[in-house]
């Protein structure tokens, strides 16, 4: 019987399911790929932000990577909430041990409601440790502004700024476009050469967890044989199409559709 693709997420918990872990594994379900997931810290976290956060201690990391990869295996690893150094560190030092080197790496830095997941020390050990083991990284603009010290305003900019990841040691890397003005473009760099992934800016306020969603289903791709550059375009068209689909919930900044695929018929079943 040919084996289930399998996809493995290390990243924090969402208490309101929109992002971390929570986004990550619906995203593996829906793109076809068994899930798995470590659990870097615990946040209580709704709609409208964060309101407390514990890191869990690096040992249990550790145990928790080992207890998946020597059993279950992984085809791909994505990575969201690395908090500290010594989180970034302890990760980084697994994903060699184990050679995973399909590894999306989600910069993840501020919460949809601007609450800070990483900190500062730890962007250091970010570029470091983890970067030049990345198949691909996945900054948003601010996040690739703080990664390289460089202001991303435009399309030059996410473009300068991809060329400066792969320098720094991922093999490829995608700054997205959301923040910038016009339509949504992501930059994607492969260390050759550019592309330019474009898609309608839809007026949704359920855009909490885009970051997390774009990032895992571009592991899933991977995960499945594709190359970086179907998985990248699969990922925006299915974010993109989660957005528009997606449907009101809680007061502030609500999750994405990530079964959209699968809810077509939302109304009948009311």
């Amino acid at each position: 019987m040919e084996q289930i693709p399998r996809a493995m997420t290390i990243a924090g918990s969402d208490s309101g399911a929109g992002a971390g872990i929570q986004a990550d594994l619906k995203t593996f379900a829906a793109l076809g790929v068994y899930g798995t997931s470590v659990l870097t810290a615990i946040t209580a976290q709704n709609t409208l932000g964060v309101t407390d956060v514990l890191e869990l201690p690096t040992s249990l990391i550790e145990t928790q990577i080992d207890a998946v990869v020597s059993d279950i295996g992984a085809d791909a690893v994505k990575t969201g909430m690395l908090s500290s150094s010594s989180i970034i560190v302890t990760v980084a030092e697994k994903i060699q041990e184990y050679g995973l080197s399909r590894l999306v790496v989600d910069p993840v830095m501020i919460a949809k409601g601007g609450d800070r997941l990483l900190r500062e020390e730890a962007v250091g050990a970010l570029r470091r440790h983890l970067l030049p083991l990345a198949q691909v990284v996945t900054p948003n603009a601010p996040e690739a502004q703080v990664l390289t010290n460089r202001v991303v305003e435009n399309l030059d900019g996410a473009r300068a700024a991809a060329r400066e990841l792969v320098a720094m040691g991922a093999r490829a890397a995608v700054v997205k476009g959301g923040h910038l003005e016009g339509p949504p473009t992501d930059v994607l760099y492969d260390g050759k050469e550019f592309s330019e992934l474009t898609a309608e800016r839809i007026d949704s306020t359920s855009t909490h967890g885009t970051g997390c969603t774009f990032a895992s289903a571009i592991a899933a791709g991977l995960a499945k044989g594709l190359t970086l550059g179907e998985a990248v375009a699969q990922a925006k068209e299915y974010v993109t199409e989660a957005i528009r689909q997606a449907f009101p919930m809680g007061k502030g900044f609500g999750p994405l559709n990530h079964f959209h695929r699968l809810w077509r018929d939302r109304s009948s079943a009311d």
